[in-house]
């Protein structure tokens, strides 16, 4: 019995352990290909997150900060008046900026030896006040830096026939009156409504119209800074 105890010992430690088996070279190349595409994957996530984040950051900047930066060159241009604009303004001729009409009762008395004799007559007119474009001097309008600067004619009576006969009426009429009576007559009309309506108020007043309505011109022609004068009128 101790006999076969032996031998089974010894026949157990006769026979021949396995040892563990080595990864082939099939094995090692594909844990190590995997191993590289696994890290160049993290590597390109990690390069796509990145930029991302810029662009987001590059929005956010510029979406908030208010305005954007811009660089350009800016031309100066030099603002003139052409011979053309000019022109059309000195072409305008009479340029009426204020109308008065008027009306006046005038009467003349003719004193005989059997009475005296009496005419009554009604005169209409309509005096004009304003400027000639023809008559402007050289070198009326100017440009000064950015600022149109012009100067008119005076303001005077565009037309001194200011009355209009066709419209005369005679209020009263008795006696013979010869037509150096009645041309007396249409003369104290005439001084009549030149002294109530060809004042110095009324001057004042077509000045300004002159001054608002030729600002307006220029203005529309693209001038934004204007000053214009109205040269002083003669005496009357």
């Amino acid at each position: 019995m101790k006999t076969d105890k032996f031998n089974q010992g010894n026949h157990l430690s006769n026979i021949p352990q396995q040892k563990p088996k080595r990864p082939s070279i099939i094995g090692q190349m594909f844990k190590f290909g995997l191993k590289l595409a696994t890290g160049s994957l993290q590597t390109t996530v990690t390069v796509v997150l990145t930029v991302l984040v810029l662009i987001v950051v590059s929005f956010l900047i510029v979406r908030f900060s208010g305005k954007e930066n811009h660089v350009g060159v800016t031309e100066e241009k030099k603002i003139t008046l052409s011979p053309t604009q000019i022109k059309s303004l000195e072409d305008i001729g009479e340029w009426e900026f204020l109308s008065i009409a008027d009306e006046e009762l005038v009467d003349t008395v003719s004193h005989g030896f059997f009475g005296d004799d009496r005419l009554v007559r009604i005169y209409f007119g309509t005096l004009r006040l304003g400027v000639n474009m023809h008559e402007v001097h050289n070198g009326w309008i100017r440009m000064d830096k950015d600022t149109v600067v012009a100067t008119l004619p005076p303001i005077k009576l565009l037309d001194t026939d200011f009355i209009d006969e066709a419209r005369t009426k005679s209020f009263y009429e008795e006696g013979d009156w010869t037509q150096a009576d009645r041309e007396a007559l249409y003369k104290k009309a005439y001084d009549a409504m030149y002294s109530r309506c060809y004042t110095s108020a009324n001057i004042k007043t077509a000045s300004e119209n002159a001054r608002i309505q030729l600002t307006n011109i220029l203005r529309s022609m693209g001038y934004d800074y204007v000053k214009i004068a109205v040269s002083e009128s003669p005496g009357k």
